[in-house]
Formats: C-alpha cells, structure tokens, sequence
C-alpha cells in the first residue's frame, strides 16, 4: 500500500508539472506569435504629405507626386539632365517625387544647436520630427516615454550628406561624422527623447523600413521593448543614384512607377519618412490606446547564391512569404491583398508576381483573387521607405474599407503567367468587405542585396479602431511612460461648466502657431469639448512657452484659440505665460475688503467641493452664531446682513476655507499658509493649526465682540506711501497709528475718527492718495484694549493643533510653531488671536521673507485679490534693491468681483499653470478621463538648414587645382606659361539661397558687393591685398533654375606687384569643353606693396 501511495503522489506531481510546461509553453507560443498593433503614425511624403490621412487622400484620389529635381540642395540641375542614356554623368529623366522641404527643420525644438543641426543628415532631422508625431498621435505624452524600454528600429540607406561635403566651416567640421553616421540615425532618437530600449539602424537598401518593422515586432514579442518606433527614411542629397540607374537603364523616363504593368520601363525615385509606434496589441488593449492597425507576422530572408548579386530571387520570395504566413499562424487564403514591391521594372516585377501566384495565388476561393497594388505608382520608389510607405498605405486603407487602385498600369505585364493563378491587379479601386473576419494584408520590400521581407498586417478589432480607449472596468493600468489610467470614465459632473483648453509651445511663435493649427484642425468638426480638454493635457507634453483658454462651448474656445494665434492682447477667455517660476508655493489670506454681494453663489453650484465645504463650516458656525451662513451666501430674503462685523468676518473666513479646499481637489497643494489680520483664522484652519470648529469659535466669537464694543469708534484708512513716510508724518497727528504694512508703498492706518480726518485732509492736499477703509473701528489699535479680556475669556477652550502646513505670522513676522506641551500648538492659543487683533499686520515682510526662503507661487485664496498688487510690488523692490537675480515670482487670485463662477477660479489656476507653479490634476477638472480625441501634432518652428557641398566633382587636387575654401570659390589653378591664377565656383539660388534677394525686375543679379568679394578673395590668394580700381562692365545674370559658372582670372605679376584681374561667368553643360562663352562681368586691378590708405 505503501509503494501505491508514492506511486500516485508521484503520478499526481508528474500531471502538475505536466500541466505547467504545457502551459508555459502555450504562454510562450501565444507570446511568440501575438499580434503587435500599430498605435501611432507619423509620416512625410512628397507634395507636402505630412500625415497619413493625407498620404491615404493622395491614394484614393487617384493622384501622384512627381515634381522636377529640387533647385536648393546645389545640384547642377542644367547639367544634370540629358535624354541619351549612355551620355555620361547625367540622368535621362528629370523628374522624381522629392521631399522639397527636407531641410527644414526646428532645431531649437529638439535642443540642438544650428551648427550641429546643420552638419545633420536631414534624414536624421526628419526622423525626430515623425517619431515624435508618432507618439502625439497614439495620444502619449512624449515625456512620459523617458526612461522607458521602448526601442528605436530604424531604415535608411544613405548616409552621404556629410561625405559630399568638400570643405567643412571650422565651427560645423566637428559635427560631420555623427551627422551622418547611421548608428547615429536610431541613436539619436533615443537619446533626444531619453529611450532605454535597443536602437538599432538598418541597411538592406530598399527593405530596410520592413526589416526595421519586422526586428521592432520581435523585440516587443520578447519583452525587450514595452514600446517600439519602427520605419525608415529616404532623402538623397545627391544625384548620384539617377546618375548611377540611368548607366543601368533602370530609370523611367518619365519618372513613374509602372508596377507590374505592360509599359513598365523602370523604377521613379522618390523620398520619404515614415514611422509607426508599435506596442504588443494585450499591452495597448490595457493601455487605453487607440489601435490603428495589426502586424500579425512577419519574416526576412535572403537569396543567397541566387543568380546575380542584384537580380530578384523568386524562390527566396515565396520563401519570405510562406515564413511571414508561419509566423502570422494564417493560410495564404486568409490574406486579402499585398502591397507590392511593385518598382516597375521589367526584371523585377515579372519575378514578384511569379512569386505572389506561386503562394497567395493558389487554393483560393472562386470569386476571391488576391489583390495587387503598389504605392509606388502614387509617390515613387521612397527606397529605404518603401516598406513602411506600403504598410501605412494598408493600415489607412483597411479602415477606409477600400482597395485603391494602382496607377499607370494599363494592362498587366505580358511577362507574367497571371493564369497561373489567382492574383489580379488592382486597375480600380473596389470595396473591401471584412467577409467574416478582419481585412489582411501583405506587404513586400526586396533590398536590392537580396534582402527580403515580407510583413502581414490585420485591420485593428473594431472596438479599438472605432476611437475611444478600450478599457476593463475597475482596472488601474500605467501605460508605458508609467502614467496610470483610471479607465472608468467620469461623468462629468460639471457637464455645461466652462472648461480648460491647454496649448503650449518652445517658443511664443511656436505657441502662437500651435494654437492656430488647434482651432483649424477643429474647426467644423463637432467635439466634446471635455474630450478635447482631455486629449490635450493627457497625450501631449506641456512646454514653457504656454496658454489657457477657458470656454463654455467650442465656439469660444475657438475664439480664443484665433484671439492667441493672431497675438492680440487680453484675449478673453486666455491665459498665457512663460512657465518661470521653480518656488514653493503659498495660500494667502486677506483680511476685511474682498467681500461682495453673491461673491459665493456661482461656486456654490458649481462646485459640489466647495459647496461641501461651505456646508460644513455652516455646522461649525452655528454653535457660535444665531444665523445662517448658507441664507447669507445664498441671498435669501430675510437673511443677516453682510454689512454686519460679526457676519461679514465669520462669512469670509467660510469662504476662504472653503476656496482653499477647492484648489487642494484640482492638486494645488501650499507649501505653506500666511494670513493678513483675521485672514490668519482661516490660514490657521487651512494649515491644520486649528480645528475648523476652533477656527468658527475665533472668528464668530472676536468678531461678536468687535460689534458690539468696538463699532462705531473709529476708523481705518488706505494711504499710497511707504511706511517710513506714514511714520514721519504721523509725529503730528495724536489717536492714529499703523495698522497693516501691506507693500512698499501700501500702508493702513487705524485710530479714531477725528486723527484719521485731519490725515485726510492734510496728506490730500500734498497730493498724496488715500482712501477709507469701510469699516467704524479701529483694528491694529489700542482701541482693542478694550476688548483683551472678553476674547480671552471667549477663547479660553481653544485647542491649538501641531499644524501640518508651516504658517508665517504676520504678527510676529516668525513661524508658527507647535507648543512645547504634550506637541501641541500653544502659539495659537486665545492670547495670540488677541494680539493678531491689536498688533500692525507686517505683510510686507512676511512677503519679503517667503520670497527670500525660495516661495515663488502666492495664491491669493479669496473672493477678490486684495493682497496680489502688495505682493507684486513687494518683490519688485526687493528685485530692484538685490545685488543679485531674485527668482521670478507669480502672484495670483481667485476670484473677483463680479466674476465668482467656475470660469473666474480656471483663469485663476491657469494663471499659476502658465507660470509654471501648479501642475494642475486635469482628470478631476475635466471630469476625465474622456475618449481620445485625435489632435494636431505639434507646430515645428522650421528653418532651412542645408550645408553647402561646395565642389563636388571629384578631387580637385587631382585635377592639378587647389581647393579654396569660399563660398562663391571652389578651386584655384596656376596658369602655366603665363604667371596667371585661375579661381573657378558656381553660383546659383538653389546653393546661395541669399541671391533671391537681389532680384531687379524680377532677375536675379550677382550683388556689386559680390562682384569685391570674388576679387578680394582671389588677392588673398595671390598676396595682393587691395583693390586699386574695379569697374562693374556687364551685369552677372542668375538664372531662376540651375547655377552660372564663375571664373576670377588673375593675372601675373606686373610692374610695381600689381596683377590684373577679371571676373567672368557662363553657362554650359558636362563633358564639353566650352570657348568662347564666357562673358565678362568685372573688370580691375588688384595691388600689391601700395599704402592702404
């Protein structure tokens, strides 16, 4: 029994452990094979495409891209261009599908300097610019990616924008080699934007981007990136490669991509960027983002010892497909279509489609071809972007539903046995029916090193393409940038309140121009206006150029938004700033005078926090008053009246209280509390240095006595001087002292009625202002003698607490500190509420001081700011009189007079925001979190930056010539026999875009200073170092297109060392020697040993 009994517990431990492997490895295997979703796009293509919603218009319209060869990047265009194929060192075509803008770029964005920006591969520029498109789109803070595993898996195929650089400036050579290294392509995105995971560049030529894809979903797959930036780039910044195909007759001659078609005649060069942001499609599902598409599997493979270096292999390619099927976990039925490499050659293409017959075109459903298109008959062959062109091209066309037809094919390749199976080529665009499951396709890219691969990508589950997140209720989840989600999405409760629009950017243009580019991106669609609030703080990064505009509806945001676009002043409803201030942050308390009628009713209903709140300080008050506080606020007939000492102080102090617990709910914490008079009361409660009960005991109780002792006795007034001055003159007047020191020049007096006229009426007549305080005693006065002992006797139960935000007492000018008793606050005990009542208030100094311990946000926490101005001008004298920088400070309000509703307290917080001294929690302010709403990407700031190549026909010095380190000079030779020099350059708007600007009656002309400048330099070269005379005998003519050939011929030495000189130009083509066309444009005489003067 015994042996039975371990036998079976062997047996029960063997089916656990049998049980775990199998699952383990069916983890594994899911692991391996789970599909990755696209997230993100970001794109460039030619004819301006910058988004793939544009790139999809160009598709489905039908249309192309093809433009002339860029004039800026110094091409000699004129030259360039021959129709003859064999003519050396030109192109038989002159037409391709160029970015015209790849020098653009916004440096200052990425914080990178001009000059190492300039020394910058502009693939490397614009693939900055997309993968931080990428991110925006997926609805990610860039931010929130910093020190994340997310990977960078880049394509590229060019690497000479720094190689066809000659001669380098001294402050740009330096740069060169990262510039264009293509490690550094990846790297630097990593490290702009703070990644962890690989980067990693690729080069298989023109499958890179599809390789990149297919590397980032194996990354992913494994767990070594949570997120991954996938794609490539192409920009040429040479000829050099239609220089090269038309040698091998490989070109178009009308530059077109004529994919698998009978009048295929080769390949059209384009350019392009494209990036996709992939995450694992369980992480995105969690994640809350949106999924734009799916890559279900994906292989590369090469052709080996095929039968040339170059030539397809079409074995290979069935091979890549068949594998990329494998890895999907599908059957080549279940593919719909395939995005083709489709370059239009007469070798390629034929062995492509043969390939797609032999896999995707067998065991098909009757009726169910697999259909052929390719994206290059739209934007030419984007080489190392072609890949992720094709896959973009898919993504947008499967949520379209629509198969868009390929152009220029007419009718298919005769080259190609099309009945051997089901394949067809897509002449017109037809629907795409999702026949019972998801829409698939495939994607090829074939390097021309025999690099295949072969990508399957899958229509994104509905719930997900359809727009909001998909989330699982009660569920906490970070996303990758390590930001929690609270996927249940709140009802907003202040449904029909104004709401927060935030918009910023690294400059003042740039926030002017990303709020122009908002308002026309919503313009005309209809969009929660919460869901775009939401969209805005959650999925963009905040930067310090910033602005706030707080509306009702679209319309007045929009307003706004067109208000700050234009740069008008004081647009209603914005709020903008530089974010320059790093302090602490203060709530400030004032005492008598921000009282109004109503001031708390727009709040009340508006904030069910501070309606809460007020209900609560109602309770406290009620031991200790006989009316009631919600009938005053709330204006009810028969109510106490405001005017009343012991109704307004106990009112205030309750809304204070009550304003102060509505910033804490939208994340604005204090450093600290501070308190001017009795606003120390509510500072106190705020602080957790009374209880609110203990606060509604000293604030109804002083008051009561004030009432009924007090009034009627005296009075306060408000005199614009300093408080050295208010002490001189007072030596004069007797029952008057200072009562508060609110600023430099802002000083309060208190006393008896008679001092305080003879102070108005002497000091007026001196011009100097000042204005009564509309209350009948006389605080901060020995007027509160009489009052010492009731308070004390009415205070007597008061139970101080140990305080949990530190409080600066404007009595004492010191900390409040906790009682050295059993660690209670004995400090605000009776006898300190007494003295707040009778000693001056030193809020100047107390200002003074929190700035000078580092507070660089004051909240004025009332309802209306009367202490704002006091502060500000406080802290600009103290800047004025420091022998140092004293750090920005920002001072704010609440609300105003007149303003008291939800409207006023968002202009208020987005005043401390724009400053940078609140980071507000938009979740509680928008009702969030709400469904995304797609958004413009940010506004780059570009400017043109494209390092001149100088010469770069071949080595110079091989030529016999000596280069000339110049921007009009290329090259100096001796002219043997006769003692002369020769200078050669080119000059052309396109390489010296500064031309442009010296056009007379629309011609272009060489400037006069041009002309000296050629002549000096050619001196410095030959040692002559003046100019005698000059005489300008022809204008130089810059041609609009192409460039004009510059001769200097300097000739030899004559008596007394001065050399002749003459500056000609002309127009010719390559491979000619020219005579006779040259024109002259300057003639003179350079000296040499003559006195300068």
């Amino acid at each position: 029994m015994e042996n039975e009994k371990k036998l079976l517990d062997y047996l029960k431990r063997t089916t656990t452990e049998l049980r775990e492997v199998r699952r383990r490895l069916r983890d594994v295997e899911e692991r391996d094979q789970e599909p990755v979703a696209v997230v993100g796009i970001g794109c460039r293509f030619p004819r301006g495409i910058r988004t793939p919603e544009q790139l999809w218009d160009l598709i489905a319209d039908g249309e192309e891209a093809l433009t002339p060869f860029p004039e800026d990047r110094g091409w000699d265009i004129d030259s360039l261009y021959h129709p003859d194929p064999e003519h050396l060192g030109t192109s038989y075509t002159k037409v391709g599908a160029f970015l015209h803008d790849a020098a653009e770029f916004d440096a200052g964005f990425f914080g990178i300097s001009p000059r190492e920006a300039l020394a910058m591969d502009p693939q490397q520029r614009l693939l900055l610019e997309t993968s931080w498109e990428a991110i925006e789109r997926a609805g990610i803070d860039p931010a929130t990616l910093r020190g994340t595993r997310t990977g960078v898996f880049t394509g590229l195929m060019y690497f000479d924008y720094g190689s066809r650089v000659q001669s380098a400036p001294d402050d740009i050579e330096g740069y060169l080699g990262n510039g264009s290294a293509g490690s550094i392509a990846s790297g630097r995105v990593s490290y702009t934007f703070g990644f962890e995971g690989p980067a990693v560049t690729v080069d298989t030529a023109c499958s890179s981007s599809l390789v990149a894809i297919h590397l980032a979903a194996q990354s992913l797959r494994k767990g070594e990136s949570t997120l991954a930036l996938a794609g490539g780039a192409s920009v040429m910044s040479t000829p050099d490669v239609f220089v090269d195909f038309s040698r091998q007759r490989g070109l178009s001659a009308d530059g077109r991509c004529k994919a698998f078609a009978a009048g295929a005649d080769g390949t059209g060069w384009g350019e392009g960027v494209g990036v996709l942001l992939l995450e694992r499609l369980s992480d995105a599902r969690r994640n809350g983002h949106r999924v734009l598409g799916l890559v279900r599997g994906s292989a590369v493979n090469q052709d080996g010892a095929s039968s040339g270096l170059t030539a397809p292999n079409g074995p290979s390619q069935q091979r890549v497909i068949r594998q990329a099927l494998a890895n999907a976990g599908l059957t080549a039925a279940e593919v719909d279509a395939v995005e083709g490499h489709g370059t239009g050659t007469k070798l390629g293409d034929p062995i492509e489609a043969q390939a797609l017959l032999s896999t995707y075109g067998q065991e098909r459903d009757g009726g169910r071809p697999l259909w052929l298109g390719s994206v290059k008959s739209n934007v030419g062959h984007t080489q190392a972007a072609a890949g992720v062109a094709g896959v973009i091209k898919m993504v947008m066309a499967m949520r379209a539903g629509v198969l868009p037809r390929t152009l220029h094919v007419g009718e298919p390749s005769p080259h190609v046995d099309w009945s051997a199976g089901a394949v067809e080529l897509l002449r017109e665009a037809r629907e795409w029916p999702e026949v019972g499951r998801a829409r698939r396709a495939g994607v090829s890219s074939f390097g021309i090193s025999g690099t295949n691969a072969h990508v399957i990508v899958e229509q994104a589950p509905v719930e997900e393409s359809a727009g909001g997140a998909v989330v699982e209720p009660g569920v906490v989840e970070p996303v990758a940038g390590g930001v929690v989600v609270e996927p249940v999405v709140v009802e907003a409760e202040m449904s029909g309140l104004p709401v927060p629009w935030v918009v910023s950017g690294k400059s003042v243009v740039a926030l002017g121009a990303q709020a122009e580019r908002l308002a026309d991106g919503l313009a005309g669609v209809d969009q929660s206006v919460s869901g775009v609030g939401w969209s805005l703080v959650s999925g963009r990064s905040v930067f310090r150029h910033r602005a706030v505009a707080v509306g009702q509806d679209q319309k007045e945001l929009l307003a706004g938004l067109r208000g700050l676009a234009a740069g008008l002043p004081d647009v209603p409803g914005v709020v903008s700033g530089v974010a320059d201030v790093s302090g602490r942050r203060v709530f400030v308390f004032p005492g008598q005078g921000s009282q109004w009628v109503e001031m708390a009713q727009g709040l009340m209903g508006a904030s069910p926090v501070f309606a809460g709140r007020m209900a609560e300080c109602a309770v406290a008050l009620d031991s200790f008053v006989d009316w009631s506080l919600l009938d005053v606020v709330g204006g009810v007939e028969g109510a106490v009246s405001l005017e009343r000492v012991d109704v307004v102080q106990p009112v205030l102090w309750a809304v204070m209280v009550s304003l102060a617990e509505v910033w804490r709910s939208v994340g604005v914490e204090p450093d600290a509390v501070v308190g001017h008079s009795q606003g120390e009361i509510a500072a106190a409660v705020v602080g957790g240095w009374l209880s609110l009960v203990d606060g509604a005991r000293v604030v109804a109780l002083r008051s009561r006595a004030i009432g009924e002792v007090l009034a009627g006795g005296g009075g306060m007034l408000a005199v614009q001087a300093s408080a050295e001055e208010v002490g001189v003159w007072l030596q004069d007047v007797s029952g008057v002292g200072i009562a508060a020191v609110n600023g430099p020049r802002s000083v309060v007096l208190s006393g008896t009625r008679e001092g305080l006229e003879t102070c108005v009426g002497v000091w007026s007549a001196r011009g100097v202002w000042v204005k009564w305080v509309p209350v009948d005693y006389a605080s901060h006065s020995e007027q509160v003698e009489e009052v010492r002992d009731r308070i004390l006797a009415d205070l007597a139960e008061l139970t101080p607490l140990s305080g949990g935000v530190p409080m600066l007492s404007t009595m004492t000018g010191d900390w409040v500190t906790a009682g050295e008793e059993n660690g209670e606050g004995g400090g605000l005990d009776a006898g300190y509420w007494v003295e707040n009542l009778r000693r001056p208030v030193r809020f100047a100094e107390a200002t003074r001081r929190l700035a000078d311990e580092g507070f660089g946000a004051f909240v004025e926490v009332s309802a209306h700011p009367v202490l704002v101005m006091g502060v500000e001008e406080t802290v600009d004298a103290a800047r004025a009189e420091a022998s140092e920088d004293v750090p920005p400070v920002v001072a704010v309000g609440t609300l105003r007079r007149g303003e008291g509703g939800w409207d006023q307290f968002l202009r208020s917080l987005a005043g401390l925001f724009v400053r940078g001294a609140a980071d507000p929690d938009w979740q509680v302010l928008l009702g969030g979190p709400h469904p995304r709403v797609e958004l413009p990407t940010y506004a780059f700031q570009r400017e043109r930056l494209w390092l001149d190549a100088g010469v770069v026909s071949g080595d110079v010095a091989g030529l016999g010539q000596v280069p000339v380190d110049h921007r009009l000079l290329g090259a100096g030779v001796g002219v043997a026999g006769v003692g002369g020099v020769l200078f050669t350059g080119r000059v052309g708007v396109g390489s010296h875009a500064w031309l442009a600007d010296h056009a007379v009656s629309g011609v272009v002309l060489l400037p006069g200073a041009a002309f000296v400048e050629l002549v000096v330099r050619a001196g410095d070269e030959v040692g002559c170092g003046r100019v005698e005379e000059l005489m300008l005998a022809a204008p130089l003519v810059v041609p609009a297109r192409g460039s004009v050939q510059v001769q200097v011929v300097v000739g030899a030495v004559e008596e007394g060392g001065r050399r002749s000189v003459a500056v000609y130009s002309g127009t010719g083509t390559r491979n000619r020697l020219w005579l006779g066309w040259w024109c002259g444009g300057a003639v003179g005489l350079p000296c040499h040993g003559f006195p300068d003067s």
